[in-house]
């Protein structure tokens, strides 16, 4: 894919979002489509993949504010990919942005715009026409891959090395990523293994544009290897373990640089993007760094007071001192006992109190609570509230 072709490529219509999304809205519609587009839940059917491809390239535009903006600039000042010299410059012309912003991954994930848009002129001007003059092959980096994998509670608390299987595209091993059965591609004569023409636009322009005859490779394969057809890359599959830090969350997308679809001509991987699914636990639930748990306690205990034991996840119990006339629901709090944080610290585990009712009684705990509410029939905890709704 050409830069101009992708200039001229609408994300926001492909996440379908208006322009002013906020980022939030950006990562919602991008999972949303992701889980309903991914190869894994789409088996064999090709159009679900390409799709899946250009909902990957969207977000990895729009879900990073720099791309974002300058993705952006360029629509805004190229347009449709035309470019329109100022008056008296005689009409207007098209060309590939490639030599602009510095091209565009392999496979059309977005590579960035190079310096930005302070570069966009830079080395524009007073170029030869010539075919291949000014340029050199370029290095191309890997595309962008996405996955995702569900950890169980625990795992996603102290972290976890996961197996992932991946697929993408990377140099076919049947030719070497020639392209040539004989692994012995000629120099493609157009380009002069460039890759890339010039051509000469008048005014002192010189505008580069992917060459035609090698497809932009600068090379040309005398015998096409059968396998990738000529192209020297083809569909690639592999496990690797994958080191989920402590302390995840749910939703989460951890990036892991250099992790994605090889890179070529010596241009650096792409990059993996693992999007973190995290299970439920049976007794703790999760807030920030803090996990938090409830827990049951008698009316003796709460009015009286006591010390209570409480579970903390994989490690020994905690012993907490309840005072006398606890309320129900008040939360205490057991210092670093929670989930894992960034530093390598941890955060604290809230506790709650709960004062259990028994559905049965014995005929000693009847007797001693008829005692009880006798000896307590002068006190009325609801006085206060008829109170208060008279006044109001």
């Amino acid at each position: 894919m050409s830069t101009k072709d992708f200039v001229e490529k609408d994300y926001y219509k492909v996440l379908g979002v208006p322009k002013d999304a906020t980022e939030a809205e950006i990562k919602k519609a991008y999972r949303k489509l992701a889980r309903e587009f991914h190869p894994d839940a789409n088996k064999g059917d090709a159009s679900a993949e390409e799709r899946f491809k250009e909902i990957s390239e969207a977000n990895d535009i729009l879900g990073d504010a720099k791309k974002r903006k300058e993705y952006d600039e360029a629509r805004a000042l190229f347009g449709n990919g035309g470019f329109r010299p100022g008056p008296g410059g005689g009409g207007s012309f098209n060309f590939d942005l490639g030599d602009l912003f510095g091209g565009t991954q392999q496979g059309g994930q977005a590579g960035g715009f190079g310096g930005g848009l302070g570069d966009v002129f830079g080395g524009l001007f007073n170029r030869s026409a010539g075919p291949g003059a000014g340029t050199r092959t370029q290095p191309r980096r890997g595309q962008d891959i996405e996955s995702e994998v569900t950890l169980s509670f625990t795992e996603a608390v102290d972290g976890a090395t996961v197996p992932l299987r991946m697929s993408s595209q990377a140099p076919c091993k049947a030719c070497s990523g020639t392209g040539d059965k004989n692994g012995t591609p000629r120099v493609c004569p157009t380009c002069v293994g460039t890759g890339q023409v010039s051509r000469g636009s008048g005014g002192g322009f010189s505008l580069t544009d992917p060459c035609a005859d090698c497809k932009g490779r600068g090379l040309i394969a005398e015998t096409p290897c059968e396998v990738c057809k000529g192209s020297g890359r083809a569909r690639s599959s592999r496990t690797m373990q994958v080191r989920i830090p402590a302390g995840v969350s749910d939703g989460q997308r951890i990036r892991l640089r250099g992790k994605g679809a090889p890179g070529e001509r010596g241009g650096p991987g792409g990059d993996l993007y693992v999007v973190v699914h995290v299970g439920t636990h049976p007794v703790f639930g999760r807030k920030d760094d803090n996990l938090t748990v409830t827990v049951p306690v008698t009316f003796a205990e709460a009015a009286l007071g006591a010390d209570i034991k409480v579970p903390t996840l994989n490690g020994p119990s905690v012993t907490l001192k309840l005072p006398p006339g606890t309320p129900n629901g008040r939360t205490m709090r057991a210092r670093g006992k929670g989930a894992v944080r960034k530093d390598g610290t941890r955060g604290d585990l809230l506790v709650t109190v709960e004062v259990a009712v028994p559905t049965e009684l014995s005929d000693k705990a009847r007797e001693a609570l008829e005692m009880y509410r006798e000896a307590t029939e002068s006190q009325d905890p609801r006085s206060a509230l008829f109170e208060s709704a008279k006044g109001a």
